[in-house]
């Protein structure tokens, strides 16, 4: 549920009062950062020293995931999206390359909420709990869990390449006063294209979730990656993330700390192949 091709209003369901400078980034106005990313931040030296002490209860965060009213029951918006067909392109620097993280570093952890109920449309959209990226991108990630490993955190991968459709299906089934929360199909996603990833962070050693200051699809001012509110530890856990995600190609983006693109998503095309049809497609490659 992401609206990262187009700058956030402040709605009720969304009180970001964003300052100046970030309402001309995400028009794309302040310099050649893509629309809604903000600049980078500290590294991950600077950082990781600027951890606290450890929370005495770390509680989950006050702001949990956002859900919304169907518009239609799910089966109808799925017939309605089933022969929809996605935006004319220019063409792309590169050819579309989906892998899975995972398979590239097994450690990374999973918990794709779109194959379940647990999302905002409270509603299965994904057929399996899979995620894929463009291969710079699924390699980079792969470079920012293992430099999360000293601090004994790695990465929780939330969602990765989505179908056109799905997008399509998010905007159908949202409704109207709240449409400045997805995506736009008519232009597409960033998820479109396999260069954006929703993602957090998990214990090494336990395997849980670690909280944040916001859960993931927060839709309230504590999404924001700058929000002061949280625990100190809630925050810092934020930041580490992002630093090591900036120092890899990745830039958050200005609403969702958990949503990151990489800096090759515009060379590549919007895709509306299922999660089967990229297997297929590998399958009849290595044929070859």
């Amino acid at each position: 549920m992401h609206a990262e091709d187009m700058p956030k209003s402040d709605g009720i369901k969304f009180p970001l009062a964003a300052p100046a400078l970030t309402i001309l980034a995400a028009c794309g106005a302040t310099d050649d950062r893509a629309p809604g990313t903000l600049p980078h931040g500290p590294d991950l030296q600077t950082v990781a020293a600027r951890r606290p002490p450890a929370d005495d209860a770390d509680p989950p965060p006050k702001d949990g995931a956002y859900r919304v009213q169907l518009t239609a029951e799910i089966a109808v918006l799925r017939e309605r999206c089933k022969g929809a067909v996605p935006p004319q392109q220019p063409a792309t620097a590169r050819a579309p390359d989906l892998v899975e993280p995972t398979q590239l570093d097994p450690s990374l952890k999973l918990d794709v909420r779109y194959a379940t109920t647990d999302n905002f449309l409270s509603a299965r959209v994904y057929d399996e709990a899979r995620v894929f990226l463009q291969r710079p991108a699924a390699e980079a990630l792969v470079r920012a869990h293992e430099s999360l490993r000293s601090f004994g955190m790695g990465l929780l991968l939330h969602d990765g390449y989505r179908p056109w459709r799905v997008t399509k299906l998010f905007w159908e089934a949202t409704p109207l006063a709240q449409r400045d929360f997805v995506a736009d199909p008519s232009s597409g996603s960033r998820h479109n294209r396999g260069g954006a990833i929703d993602l957090s962070l998990f214990d090494l050693a336990t395997g849980r979730a670690l909280f944040m200051p916001s859960g993931f699809d927060a839709f309230t001012e504590a999404a924001h990656p700058e929000f002061a509110g949280g625990t100190p530890m809630q925050r810092w856990r934020r930041d580490l993330l992002r630093a090591a995600m900036e120092a890899q190609g990745f830039s958050v983006y200005d609403g969702e700390w958990w949503h990151f693109d990489h800096a090759t998503w515009q060379q590549y095309p919007l895709l509306d192949v299922t999660f089967a049809e990229i297997d297929a497609t590998r399958r009849q490659s290595n044929s070859k």
